[in-house]
């Protein structure tokens, strides 16, 4: 006997029969089909089974049909018995008029879908009929979606972050392994020297954690926070920020992280790298010092140091960002405005430099697009003057030309917001990808690309004659003689914008000249360049080079340029001509290049107040015991006393106090030391007064008043460090350093009396100096090296 069914089941098989056996287009438009309950998951699944067990009495209860509903079913019987069962007989037949609803709503629903909308669409339709205030809403989708596309194109593919996987590739992982281990046995003393004990590796998306920098804790003084509403909305006033969708961040220092940083900034003020490495004994996870002393090893020719210190800073910052805080969604946004954000900026400008350097193409692209990320309204370190060449490098050609179209034709709703598409590297750049694009695809004919390459020219011609002397392109010597082609080596003369335009053109000949130098592309830059003179000659203005100098009228917009040469000042120093004098001369610091000039906060009393005091004040008897054993006679150690206390100045930037002044008086040059005190004897009493090399850290920049930029000199002597008392930690106490102290060789008697005659302007040695000049210098051999 088969199994019973209910009245539902039967009433859904006799519905298939019909529809199975008529035209679509017959289909009775007043039919409903009721749909199949959804089985809700666990126990409720199981009450719905035993619901459809029950049977016919259930469903006699609750469904009791109308006569009309009846009538239906019959109707449709008949239909169905009917029906021919050979499908050729049945002749094609007019569907049937819909017959009018009984209820107005319900055949308006009908008619919805049958145009295909669905239920969320109906919806819409009936909240923009009665919230006509609603229709604001779809008018900013297209926004919407144009920041979500920028979104994707912002978001980092972490696993292109590996230099070492990039080197694996192309020379093989014994080739890299055997690097590694040359540059660890090369550096194992500097590595003793710091007394980093290896440790378990750590786990990061920015660089590969060496086992050599120890354990780190989850913040280190470091921490991250989304800006409050109040913060954002401020930011969009200050800056019109177009994209309301991005995610504002910044970093926040701990009380003890802020201590250390003001003992930096003094051992920064000081002039002597060797003071750096006491922070680092205190908080070895401080990120300024860490880009300091990279930049100090980077003047040394020392790039593998240099590079360590730069993924060490990149790590710290990293843990910061632990949270909620995201590299790959491409919304994330970093302010640049305060000073605690900053040094993250600089690590990764740095980074896209190293890796450059170092060959790794593709690695440095990703960070740069990381760099971008953070700020791309301003792009303060000017990142995209790099990836107007690693990307083309790289083979990403691609991700450049849709960046390229999502700012194409684009006002931007700020002046002080950057244009890629308005930018001349990107404009040639953009005719490289396409090129690429057009070859790849086996297409003999260039028509895209010289179209691009041709608007590039004509927008920017001062490209023209840079790339032609960079590549050994010849040029018509008509062309030559344009005025447009006129080559210019400063920005005497010029306008602010013209003089950043001259300077991006000699940047991106410059940097990206090798992409030229095939044979192909030497052939196709010639024959374009030289037939765009009639275009040329007719062309009175042009939309992009307008744009161009429009943006750049922003100082904001300039200041990013100009911070981008100052940070690689080593190989683009040629361009500083471009830069005004008044930024040259401007104080800065090599570990913040260039403050913006909206910047919220930045390293002053305001920003330090409140903070822990990490190093206490150097005990006097501990001094006194060190400058007893440098200088044995009372009354010239009494002299230099008088003269240190006399320049209170001094104590801020010496943490060595009296001692270290000493021993690094007696290593300077007799120049040096003249400066010096005639520094002292004008400051004296003011409570401040410069030391040699004060703002003069490798990667400094000329104070105000000097003529030139001066040469980077390579890290002082250690001689005076390495004759320096040993510096107990402070967390010991005061009795264990009494017990502790390290001998200390006394200073030789003609240096003691050169310095006093500096001091209180003697002449020079007497005759009794002369007598004992050559004892003097047989005991220079036990003294100070």
């Amino acid at each position: 006997m088969p199994a019973r069914i209910n009245k539902r089941q039967q009433r859904e098989q006799e519905e298939l029969f019909a529809l199975g056996n008529q035209p679509a287009a017959a289909v009775d438009a007043d039919s409903e089909e009721e749909p199949a309950p959804i089985a809700p998951p666990g126990f409720a699944a199981l009450s719905i089974a035993e619901d459809d067990h029950v049977g016919s009495e259930s469903d006699d209860e609750t469904s009791k049909p109308t006569k009309a509903k009846k009538a239906k079913k019959k109707k449709k019987k008949s239909a169905a018995s009917d029906a021919p069962t050979n499908p050729q007989q049945a002749k094609p037949a007019e569907a049937p008029k819909l017959q009018q609803p009984k209820s107005v709503k319900k055949g308006k629903g009908k008619e919805k879908k049958k145009d295909g909308l669905d239920d969320l669409d109906m919806a819409l339709a009936e909240l923009s009929q009665k919230y006509p205030e609603l229709q604001s809403v779809a008018a900013s989708s297209s926004s919407t979606t144009r920041n979500a596309s920028l979104a994707s194109l912002l978001s980092v593919s972490v696993s292109n972050l590996d230099a070492e996987a990039e080197m694996r590739k192309f020379f093989g992982a014994r080739a890299v392994i055997a690097a590694k281990s040359s540059e660890t046995s090369s550096s194992g003393g500097s590595k003793k020297r710091r007394g980093v004990a290896p440790t378990q590796t750590q786990r990061s998306q920015l660089t590969r954690p060496h086992p050599s920098w120890g354990m780190i804790k989850q913040r280190e003084g470091l921490s991250s926070r989304p800006l409050t509403g109040e913060e954002v909305q401020q930011k969009i006033t200050d800056q019109n920020s177009p994209a309301a969708a991005d995610k504002w961040w910044t970093v926040e220092y701990s009380k003890r992280y802020k201590g250390v940083t003001k003992t930096f900034m003094q051992a920064v003020s000081s002039g002597d790298p060797e003071t750096l490495w006491r922070v680092l004994q205190k908080l070895p996870w401080h990120g300024d010092t860490l880009l300091q002393l990279a930049e100090v090893y980077r003047h040394q020719e020392e790039y593998s140091q240099a590079v360590e210190y730069v993924d060490r800073a990149l790590f710290s910052y990293e843990r910061a960002f632990l949270g909620s805080y995201s590299f790959t969604n491409g919304l994330n946004r970093l302010d640049f405005n305060r000073v605690e954000n900053r040094p993250f900026f600089l690590a990764l400008h740095r980074q896209v430099t190293d890796l450059q350097r170092r060959g790794c193409i593709r690695t440095a692209f990703e960070f740069g697009r990381l760099l971008y990320s953070l700020e791309p309204w301003t792009d303060p370190h000017g990142v995209l003057f790099h990836l107007d060449f690693v990307s083309i490098k790289s083979g990403m050609g691609q991700w450049l030309l849709d960046v390229y179209a999502e700012f194409a034709g684009v006002r931007t709703a700020s002046e002080d917001h950057l244009n890629p598409s308005a930018l001349p590297g990107w404009a040639y750049a953009r005719a490289l990808a396409l090129f690429a694009r057009e070859k790849a695809g086996g297409g003999q004919s260039l028509g895209s690309s010289t179209d691009a390459l041709k608007q590039a020219m004509l927008a920017f011609p001062e490209v023209v004659p840079l790339l032609a002397d960079k590549c050994d392109i010849s040029l018509s010597p008509e062309l030559r003689g344009h005025r447009a082609f006129r080559i210019q080596t400063d920005g005497i003369g010029l306008s602010p914008a013209q003089s950043v335009l001259h300077l991006l053109s000699h940047l991106y000949a410059q940097r990206s000249a090798p992409l030229w130098k095939s044979a192909s592309h030497m052939k196709w830059f010639e024959s374009t360049a030289n037939g765009i003179q009639p275009s040329l000659n007719a062309q009175r203005s042009n939309s992009t080079r307008e744009r161009f100098l429009q943006m750049y009228s922003s100082t904001t917009l300039r200041y990013s340029v100009y911070r981008h040469i100052l940070v690689l000042e080593q190989s683009f120093r040629n361009l500083t001509p471009f830069i005004p004098r008044s930024v040259l001369l401007a104080k800065q610091l090599a570990c913040d290049p260039l403050p913006p000039l909206t910047a919220s906060s930045e390293y002053n009393d305001a920003f330090f107040a409140g903070a822990e005091e990490i190093f206490s004040v150097r005990p006097r008897r501990r001094d006194a015991r060190a400058l007893e054993r440098l200088i044995p006679d009372a009354g010239v150690r009494a002299q230099i006393e008088a003269l240190f206390d006399a320049n209170p100045g001094l104590a801020g930037q010496l943490p060595g106090g009296v001692v270290q002044l000493v021993q690094m008086m007696a290593e300077m040059p007799d120049e040096a030391l003249d400066d010096m005190m005639l520094g002292l004897a004008m400051g004296a009493g003011e409570g401040g007064v410069g030391v040699p090399g004060g703002g003069g850290m490798p990667g400094g920049l000329p104070m105000e008043g000097d003529n030139d930029m001066q040469d980077l000199e390579p890290m002082p002597p250690r001689g005076a460090a390495e004759a320096a008392p040993a510096m107990a930690d402070e967390d010991e106490s005061e009795e264990e350093d009494e017990d502790e102290d390290e001998y200390i060789a006394p200073m030789p008697i003609r240096v003691v009396r050169n310095l006093l005659n500096r001091f209180w302007g003697g002449g020079g040695a007497t005759a009794n100096s002369d007598e004992s000049d050559s004892d003097a210098e047989e005991r220079d051999h036990d003294g100070v090296d």
